[in-house]
């Protein structure tokens, strides 16, 4: 039987995580998340919060991941952990709506930055571009996982590169008495203070998460039992000074008010230094963006392939391809379901980041939660990586994201609850799937 080829080096593992993670959401959010808190303190501490919890999350999964050094990530962690129903849900969602509808949105982002690039570029054509993308990119990823790789270390480099250049732009050459108005004013602070945090945490999630994409190809990783732990610690702690260094930045170079009125904060920032700043920072925006596709087109395949191997998708989806050592029909189905929801649900992207950040939550505290599971049922197993602080780091990871999850529950319904008729949907289809001639052999 092919196998996967273990091809993907620490930094290359490091790069994937950090690339998941940072796509559009860093130059886009803050504007949103200052217009929701409108207080410069409390919107440094918001994206604090947002890194401890990743860094917490990327801290717990490490030792997961070591446990379970195949490809599926998180579903293996919860499959073995509650069950089949559980794995099977994970990879459900991600396949209905998490990761497709990322993708979709992602591929319309980067067809927007291009028609701010380059003008002749048509609305009309937007869709074509976006889909173009998708299906160029994805036919690159299944070509092998060497250039998936290597395509995830340049636009990640690259991404990397923008966010330093607006750090270094921030502190070297941005207004000296900006930063010290926009802290020394006095502001209100707002009177349900916890709710107006967690509110704006929706857009520090969705910026922040993606680290955990490292977990779905450890069946590819060179010493996965090493460096699965050590990319997720490591990416998440170059996404938290990246993220909390180039908000300073921002209120450095722009006013509090612009900052909370602006849908395109990067741009503005650079633009208020030099007259092709803008276009210059929406290049690697848009080459981040790209990088961001690349990743969730190769990563998540795994997933579905995992689910196909253990009987509980279609089981066409769980072959590698004997050259390329691709899941190649894995890849193909979620590019066609993406198609999908982006020429049909393109009108519900505006919704995805609430939903996709509810979803996340729960499944990220249950497979946080399985930690304290395997340490009680494997007892005696070596653990190449033990979470440090344990059982704080993981209580604290757990924690955050129920309380977040909650949150979002009663104070945005209308975004969440959709996602809990998926799940019951999902559960409709686990029971078909079980009992289906499409996934025996």
């Amino acid at each position: 039987m092919t196998q996967f080829q273990k091809r993907i080096t620490l930094y290359g593992l490091t790069m994937i995580a950090v690339g998941s993670s940072i796509g559009s959401g860093i130059f886009v959010t803050p504007g949103t998340i200052a217009k929701e808190i409108g207080h410069p303190y409390l919107i440094l501490m918001v994206w604090v919060l947002g890194g401890i919890m990743g860094l917490t999350g990327a801290l717990t999964f490490s030792e997961l991941g070591g446990l379970f050094p195949q490809a599926g990530g998180v579903y293996v962690y919860l499959k073995n952990a509650y069950g089949d129903l559980t794995g099977f849900l994970y990879g459900w969602v991600m396949l209905m709506v998490i990761n497709t509808g990322s993708l979709a949105g992602l591929c319309v982002a980067f067809a927007e930055y291009l028609r701010f690039l380059i003008p002749g570029i048509t609305t009309s054509s937007k869709l074509i571009i976006a889909a173009s993308t998708m299906v160029v990119l994805t036919g690159i990823n299944i070509l092998g996982v060497h250039y998936s790789q290597y395509l995830s270390n340049i636009l990640t480099t690259i991404k990397l590169s923008a966010i330093a250049l607006l750090i270094f732009a921030g502190i070297f050459y941005g207004q000296s008495d900006a930063i010290y108005q926009n802290f020394e004013t006095v502001y209100s602070t707002p009177s349900h203070l916890i709710v107006v945090l967690f509110s704006g945490m929706i857009g520090v999630f969705f910026s922040v998460g993606g680290w955990h994409h490292a977990t779905y190809v450890a069946g590819e990783v060179i010493n996965p039992t090493r460096n699965v732990a050590r990319a997720m610690i490591l990416g998440m702690t170059i996404i938290t000074l990246a993220y909390v260094l180039i908000n300073i930045a921002y209120l450095r170079l722009l006013p509090l008010q612009q900052i909370s009125q602006t849908q395109t904060i990067a741009s503005d920032a650079m633009s208020a230094l030099l007259p092709w700043g803008g276009r210059l920072i929406a290049v690697g925006i848009a080459l981040s963006i790209l990088g961001t596709i690349s990743i969730y087109t190769m990563s998540a395949p795994r997933i579905y392939y995992a689910m196909a191997e253990d009987g509980l998708f279609f089981k066409s989806l769980a072959g590698i391809h004997v050259r390329w050592r691709t899941p190649v029909a894995a890849m193909l189905f979620q590019a066609v379901w993406a198609l999908c929801i982006l020429f049909f649900f393109s009108a519900l992207f505006d919704k995805i980041i609430t939903f996709v950040t509810f979803m996340d939550a729960l499944f990220f505290a249950l497979a946080a939660a399985s930690i304290f599971i395997f340490r009680k049922r494997f007892t005696s197993t070596h653990r190449p990586y033990r979470t440090w602080g344990y059982p704080l780091i993981p209580l604290i990871f757990i924690s955050l994201q129920s309380v977040f999850a909650i949150n979002i529950f009663f104070q945005k319904p209308e975004q969440a609850l959709p996602g809990l008729v998926l799940l019951g949907l999902g559960i409709g289809a686990f029971y078909w799937f079980k009992n289906s001639k499409h996934i025996k052999d």
